[in-house]
């Protein structure tokens, strides 16, 4: 490859990423209702994000969600959610391998979706646990909550990540 098609490839790459950072901050943003509060489209960003980008999902992950934590009113979480939600862009990405046919299997999916929320739902607790945010008592109430909103995220990504247009965007910056 020469270096102008590497310099195509890692362009394209850094804009797919400022797109996806876009509708990481917009899917954060828009709330669906539960009966114990809410949920946001933000984790369903990210995991794409992952599937697309690979690890360079830690990229829009923490940078979309941390834009939206500020525009929200919540600078307290913007240090906390720039590391929490780039490492699950990054791990996820990492665990969204392809195999020798270029493809991903479901089990790798869900897989690398399940991991990367949990690493959520735990990264969350750990940061609302400490003295100086809620207790441990209090961020344990933040769990249930957690694990809808990254039941949600897997069930709508997942399904996302078998889209032609994904494949095809993925395809367009592996290698870089």
């Amino acid at each position: 490859m020469s270096i102008n098609e590497k310099n195509k490839k890692n362009l394209r790459k850094i804009a797919y990423a400022g797109v996806l950072a876009a509708l990481t901050f917009v899917g954060t943003e828009l709330h669906i209702p539960t009966a114990i509060g809410h949920i946001n489209l933000g984790d369903l960003v990210i995991l794409v994000s992952a599937y697309i980008l690979g690890p360079f999902a830690f990229i829009p992950a923490a940078i979309g969600s941390t834009l939206a934590d500020l525009l929200a009113g919540y600078p307290q979480y913007a240090a906390a959610t720039f590391l929490i939600k780039g490492i699950m862009g990054f791990v996820a990405g990492l665990l969204l391998k392809r195999d020798k046919e270029g493809k991903v299997s479901l089990g790798r999916k869900l897989s690398a979706s399940f991991v990367a929320e949990v690493i959520m739902i735990a990264g969350y607790f750990a940061f609302e646990s400490l003295p100086f945010m809620y207790g441990v008592a209090a961020a344990l109430g933040s769990v249930i909550p957690n694990g809808i909103q990254a039941s949600a995220a897997i069930v709508g990504a997942v399904p996302l990540m078998y889209l032609k247009p994904f494949a095809k965007v993925r395809t367009s910056i592996q290698r870089v």
